[in-house]
This record gives structure tokens, sequence and C-alpha cells, in this order.
């Protein structure tokens, strides 16, 4: 008998184990990750254990689908179904419940050791709670594949939240390259992973038109398709003439768009439509020519790169104009029930309209006295039709040339200007300035990013933004209904390219749109992206790993010939390792502290360790002295005012120059070749010329076409020792070269180098010639 109780007891503890295990950890502050930073965020003792007995209380239709999102992923990672119940339990159960008192997006989350609840007023609420209680679940839970030997458990917290704006967007750009409807499903996803609610939708530019308007077909059958130059730069590629087929492109379908629709609005996004106007339309008017400026317009086709300026435009002088735009957009609120239509308004060069006889006109008839008050009328009778459709009008910056329409909203993108002036006026603004917002600009070195358009916004740098300008008024403030990232594409062709330029800015921005200002601290965010860089890996997200990166800042003194190195990281109190030479790095590797001083030729390595691991990619720098470092340096025509590096010492100060043409160590001539000549300061024996250059065709720089070496003794009479040519060849990617001329061994004290520069480039456009480095060996 004493046996058999004995075997119940252990019975009945197996079967309680399994019901509600208790947790033996013990949470601190620093194990609440949450990434928007919450509100308020109260941690209690203990904490909730899941079993696959936890039951999911959804007291209605929409509380139950919102609870679906957790089932699914409890199945995906510990093949548990949890039930979906209509009543609360004794215990170990997650119920959503309705609250009055809190106001839209926000939530009330409750942890205790015996239940979890979640209070909200409405669909949004509810989901951001979900997502804050699934950031304090362990990392794996964030997988799709079954996890063993893990203890699902959330400490026990009480975390108060909701956003600080209620515009939280992403613009993505789908015009320059198409990304399709998984990729867009995708972002939407991870939108609402970080508390966003608004996907701008770019679909229409110059170079694709990627929405079906069935009334007007040919605006995909030509609009959507250019001609594939993609192996070429993109401000490099040739043009392209009416009736050229074009085989590069897509489109969305209205019914395709209506599903993204739906499948945004079930995670609180709503998606904007932003159709442009009067300029970014080359692909439209490709369709149809009759929509530019003259009589007889010439048929144009679908340019396959930049286009600049943009002269193409609608004509605001022709009825047909507006006929055209008012169908499109009826077609366009069909498929979108957002608030806002977005019509662009930006970078019209309007030179067309100074001319045109029907634009003339028109500025006649509305007695308007340029052609600046031409774009004004035209964005405002734009926005009445749209106000009599129940929507509002929002519109680039530029929409307040000439005068703002009414009721307009505007998205502030050259800085914070345009916003603030808005704002003063009564407009409601949206802020997205590139300084902090243009996801497309490199956010880390150059030399070890994919191309990307220009510019640098690292992660740290997004941390800081603010939408509201610290001089506006109470009143003015307002009228900032929040901030957005821009992901313009012209560089980015691929849906993972386009994750890993979101990703992981979006974290950081998300912060600064969601959090309250004052809660905000770069330190504590960096603490907390530990967990969020293992959330996306675990996601299956392609994540730039940028911020580890070390970078260095590099000093040359040439009256001492030294070079002093800096490394840093964005991350606070980083753990940089170095060494000289090629041997790998280690955890044992001498620790950086102070910057390092080199007066020889010198490899040297670094890189972020984190736990004795090697974290990112190692910097890499040869920092190589030579015979003509620091001497006298002359050139017969002095280089460019806006690229004088550090001045004529720039070529032989032992520091190389980065694809970042603008980090002060290049000098660059303009359709003029280069002639230095550089004094060794008494007869030497050389043998080898080394000259750097850079090559990134979009800005229009080019490698020279030919480079020349001559001697001397006396600087008056050169031997020429050796010359080398290069013919110029069409390439998409900034690429750094050295252009080596070697010969027999020579006594010298003068040398002349002299770098022919293309002069002119295929597009007809000048040419910058750069250099940063002269080595003599």
């Amino acid at each position: 008998m004493k046996k058999i109780r004995i075997g119940i007891l252990t019975l009945l503890t197996i079967v309680c184990f399994g019901c509600h295990t208790k947790s033996t950890k013990v949470y601190t502050e620093e194990d609440i990750t949450i990434i928007p930073k919450p509100k308020q965020v109260t941690l209690n003792p203990g904490a909730f254990s899941f079993t696959e007995n936890t039951k999911l209380v959804a007291l209605d239709e929409a509380t139950s689908e919102t609870l679906e999102m957790l089932q699914t992923n409890f199945k995906n990672v510990a093949d548990w179904k949890l039930e979906i119940v209509a009543s609360e339990p004794a215990s170990n159960y997650i119920l959503l419940t309705h609250d009055d008192s809190l106001e839209n997006e926000n939530y009330l989350l409750e942890v205790s050791s015996d239940k979890i609840v979640i209070r909200a007023n409405d669909q949004a609420g509810y989901l951001y709670g979900i997502q804050s209680l699934q950031q304090l679940l362990p990392v794996e839970f964030e997988g799709n594949t079954l996890v063993e030997n893990i203890q699902w458990e959330v400490p026990n917290v009480i975390i108060n939240d909701g956003p600080r704006f209620k515009w939280r967007g992403v613009m993505l750009d789908l015009s320059r390259h198409f990304l399709d409807k998984a990729y867009i499903k995708n972002t939407i996803d991870q939108l609402a992973k970080h508390k966003m609610n608004v996907l701008h939708l770019h679909l229409v530019d110059d170079q694709g038109w990627r929405i079906e308007i069935k009334k007007y077909p040919k605006l995909t059958e030509v609009g959507a398709w250019r001609v594939d130059q993609e192996e070429l730069h993109w401000n490099s590629r040739e043009p392209i003439k009416a009736g050229q087929k074009g085989t590069y492109g897509g489109f969305f379908t209205q019914n395709e768009l209506k599903e993204i629709v739906a499948y945004a609005a079930s995670k609180n996004v709503e998606v904007i439509p932003e159709i442009e106007m009067p300029a970014h339309v080359t692909s439209a008017i490709a369709a149809y020519p009759h929509l530019k400026c003259f009589e007889n317009p010439e048929a144009i086709g679908v340019p396959s790169g930049g286009v600049w300026p943009i002269t193409d435009i609608y004509c605001a002088g022709k009825e047909s104009t507006f006929e055209f735009l008012e169908d499109v957009l009826l077609e366009v609120m069909e498929i979108f029930p957002s608030q806002y239509i977005h019509i662009g308004g930006d970078e019209a060069t309007k030179t067309n309209w100074e001319q045109c006889p029907f634009c003339k006109k028109r500025m006649a008839n509305e007695n308007l006295k340029d052609v600046e008050e031409l774009q004004s009328y035209f964005i405002k009778r734009m926005e009445k039709f749209i106000n009599a459709h129940g929507k509002r009008l929002v519109g680039w910056d530029e929409i307040l040339e000439g005068g703002l329409a009414p009721d307009a909203t505007v998205m502030s993108w050259r800085g914070f200007e345009g916003g603030l002036e808005a704002a003063q006026h009564g407009h409601d603004v949206v802020m997205t300035p590139t300084s902090y917002c243009y996801f497309d600009y490199y956010q880390g070195p150059q030399n070890e990013e994919p191309l990307a358009i220009g510019g640098y916004l690292p992660l740290s740098k997004v941390y800081q933004f603010d939408p509201v300008v610290e001089t506006m008024t109470e009143e003015e403030a307002t009228h900032v209904l929040g901030g957005q990232a821009n992901l313009w594409t012209e560089y980015i062709p691929t849906a993972e390219h386009a994750e890993y330029m979101l990703y992981p800015r979006l974290a950081a921005l998300s912060e600064t749109v969601w959090s309250p200002k004052d809660a905000r601290n770069w330190d504590d965010f960096a603490h907390r992206m530990e967990t969020q860089y293992k959330r996306y890996e675990n996601q299956g997200v392609n994540v730039a790993k940028s911020a580890f990166l070390v970078t260095s800042k590099t000093e040359a003194d040439t009256e001492t010939k030294t070079v002093t190195l800096t490394l840093q990281n964005e991350f606070p109190n980083a753990n940089i390792r170095y060494q000289f030479g090629d041997e790998a790095l280690t955890q044992n590797s001498t620790v950086y502290t102070n910057p390092i001083e080199i007066t020889e030729t010198t490899i040297v390595q670094a890189s972020l360790f984190k736990g004795g691991k090697l974290i990112g990619s190692t910097f890499r720098d040869t920092i190589q002295f030579h015979k003509a470092v620091a001497h006298p340096t002359a050139f017969s025509t002095i280089y460019n005012e806006r690229y004088q590096g550090v001045g004529n010492s720039t070529l032989v100060n032992a520091v190389r120059g980065t694809k970042n043409f603008h980090d002060g160590q290049w000098l660059a001539w303009l359709n003029d070749d280069m002639e230095a000549i550089i004094d060794l300061s008494g007869q030497k024996s050389i043998e080898k010329v080394v000259l750097g250059s850079m090559e990134n065709q979009g800005p229009g720089i080019f490698f020279p076409t030919m480079v020349e070496v001559s001697t001397s003794n006396d600087g008056e009479v050169f031997e020429n020792v050796g010359t080398i040519s290069r013919a110029f060849a069409p390439n998409g990617n900034p690429v750094l070269k050295d252009f080596i001329v070697e010969f027999e061994p020579k006594q010298a004290r003068y040398v002349k180098v002299n770098a022919k520069n293309l002069n002119t480039a295929p597009n007809g456009s000048g040419t910058w010639l750069f250099v940063d480095e002269i080595l003599i060996q």
C-alpha cells in the first residue's frame, strides 16, 4: 500500500509539473529588451511559465484573430496547440480584454505567475501587447523550427504603453526596382513587430508604373517595363527611345493590392499609395504621350536609370491631364481605403511649362504670375478632387512652393524646414529628413558595404532623430503627426538587399516615433539591440551588421612622418582588439585604448570582440610609407576646390582614400588632366610609381585613360620612364584601383606623374579624375 501511495504522489507531481512549472530564474531590468522601449515598465518577482495546457482566452472574434498569432508561434517552436477558449479558467491563461479607459493603440500588459492579461481599447492595442509579450519570451520564440529543452516563460511585469506619435511609417520605392507581394507582406509583419503603423507605397516614378489601372491599360503594358541595363551604374545608363521593348519590371494587379491592404489592416498598418504628379511620371508619359506639354509632343521611352533634370512632366494646361489623373485616382481610391493619398509633388523642372502654349493660357486665365503658382494651382486642384472623395492629400515639401493647398499635409524630406514652415501655417506634417530617415544611404564604411546612393546614416544617427523641432511652439508641435523612413531603391535591386538596408535601422527609428523622448538612451538601446539582432536572425531577416564594424580616423603628420590611427565602433564600451601583420585576430590580441601611432609600413587589423568571439568582419588597413612621403608636391593645374583633401600633401601622406569620395583623402580634377611633380629632396633610386584612383561612374568619376611617369635630376628636363593606358569600360560599381608603372631602377630627384582625364562621359557630361596617393618605390 505504501508503494502505491508513493507512485501516485510521484505521478501527481509529474502531472502538476507539466501543468505549470514554477520559474527558478530571477529576472532583472536588463532582461527586459523590448524595442521600441515601453512607456512604463514595473518588474515584479516571479514569472509566468507557458505549458501545453496554457489557455488563450478570446472574448470576441477580433481578439481570437490576434491570439492566433501567438498560437501559431507556439505550434512552430514547441509543437503545442494552445487552445483558444471563450471564458477564463482558474489559472494558466492569457486574456485579452477591452478597456475603454485606454487610448487607441495603447495597451496594459499585466503578467503574474498564474495568468497574463492584456487590456486595450482596440485591435491595435491587443496586437502591440502581444508583440511586447513575444519580446519577453526567449529569442528562440521568433523562429519557425522546433526548439528542445527550453523554458517558455516571461517575467512578471506590468507594462503601460502607447505611442508618442500617430504616424510611424516606412516608404518602399517599388518603381525603381519592383519588390514582390511576398516581400511586402514580410515587411508588414516587421512593421507590426516594431509597432509601426504606416506603409507608404511609392507606386509611380519615371522608371516604372506599378499599379494596374483598368481604364488606362498601357500604364502597365508600357510603363511597367524598361530596357534591362542593370549591369550599368544607375546614372550612366543609355537613354531609351520610344518603342524600345522593355523586359525588366513588373506591377501589381488591383486584386493583389487589395490583398496587401487587407493583410496590412490585420496588422494595424495603413497602406498609403503614392501616385506621383506633376513630375517623376516619365513611365506614364511613355504610355500616353499626350499627357505632356505642347500640341503634338514627341513620344518617349521608359528610362532605364537616372533622369535629371525631370522635364517630361504632366502638362498643367491641358484639361485631359486632369481627366486622366482623376480617372486614375478613382481606381486608386477603390483599392486603398487609407485616409491619405500621396501625390508626390517633388523635383518638377518646369521649363516646358514656361514655353507650353496650354500652360501659358492656363496661367493667364487663372491670373498666375509664374510656373511656381501654376504648380500650386495643380496641387490645389487635385486636393479639391481628393477631398471631395473623403480623402486627404499629402505630398513632399515642394508642394509648399507657390502656396500650399488648404488642407494638405506636408512630408518634409529636404531637412526639417519645410515641415516647420507648414506647421507654422497650421498644416499637419510628417518629418522624414534625409539626414535621419533616408535608409538608402550607407550605414557603414563604403568599402565594406553594398553599393548605395551615397550619404552616411549609421544606426546611432537614426536613433538621434526627433520629429519635433526644438524651436516649435506647443501649437506647432501638435501638427507633427510623426516620422517616416524612406527606402528609395535605385541601388536596391532585390528583397534581400532591401532587408539589409531596413534592418536594424528600423528598430532605431521605431523607438524615436513610439517611445517618450526622455526615455531614450543610446547605451540602453545598444544593450537591447544585442537581443534584437538574435531576434532578427531567428526570424530569417537579412540584418546588416554594419554597426559592429570597426572604423578608423586616420591623420598624417608630414613633419614627423607619423600616421595616427583612431579606431571606433558604434556601440558603447566596445571591446576592440587589434594587431599588426597578417596573423588572424584572436581574443588575446591587443585591447585598443588609445590612438595608434605608425611610423613605418604596417598592416593593421582590428575587430569587435564579445564573449571571447570576433563579432562582424575584420577591419584591415595598410599604412604604406614610401620614398615620396611628406615631400614637396606641385601641380601644373590645381585641383578642384570641392575636393582639396588636406592640400598639396594629400598625395604623399601615406593615407589612402576610401570609396567615400567625401572622406577628405582625395584630390580631384573636373575635365582637366593631372600633372604632379614630386621633389624627393635629393637623388634616390626608384623603380616603381603607383597612382591610386577611383571610379564611380554614377556621379561622373572615371579612371584615367593614361598614366605617364617621367623623372628628372634638375626639375627642367624630364625623361619618360613608363606609360600605361586604359580604355574606358562601363562599370556599375565604385572601384578603387592602383595604376602601377614599373621600370628599370633609376636615380632621380624629381618625379612627374601625368594622369589623363576621360574628359567626356558617354552621356556627354563632364568627368572627374580622383587621386588619393602617389607612391614612389
